[in-house]
């Protein structure tokens, strides 16, 4: 059998990786909506919001406030923010104190 030669640690920089992609910045309408959705969740309803402006790092700090002010779970998809719940009126609470023009949309 052929023994092979595995390196398992070195001080040498090795690959450098190249500059990541600039991120884009995703622009807003000046409104913020904010809807209930329960299609293709099975039943199970989230608070969608959608229209903020920003980069995908700033809405990812936004999305962690939020988990943390309403107590449950989310995430971001496609620069839309999703909180797991209805939490509709949390949410409208806290970027109207951030200085957004809100509006809940929807039924």
């Amino acid at each position: 059998m052929k023994k092979e030669n595995r390196l398992v640690y070195s001080t040498d920089r090795g690959r450098v990786k190249e500059d990541p992609k600039p991120e884009k910045r995703r622009e807003g309408d000046d409104i913020v909506r904010i809807q209930r959705e329960t299609k293709g969740r099975k039943g199970k309803g989230v608070t969608c919001v959608r229209g903020l402006p920003g980069t995908d790092a700033e809405l990812k700090l936004l999305l962690a406030e939020l988990k943390k002010r309403c107590g449950c779970g989310g995430a971001l998809k496609e620069g839309a923010i999703e909180i797991q719940g209805d939490k509709r009126a949390e949410v409208k609470a806290l970027l109207e104190a951030k200085d957004f023009k809100v509006k809940l949309a929807g039924g």
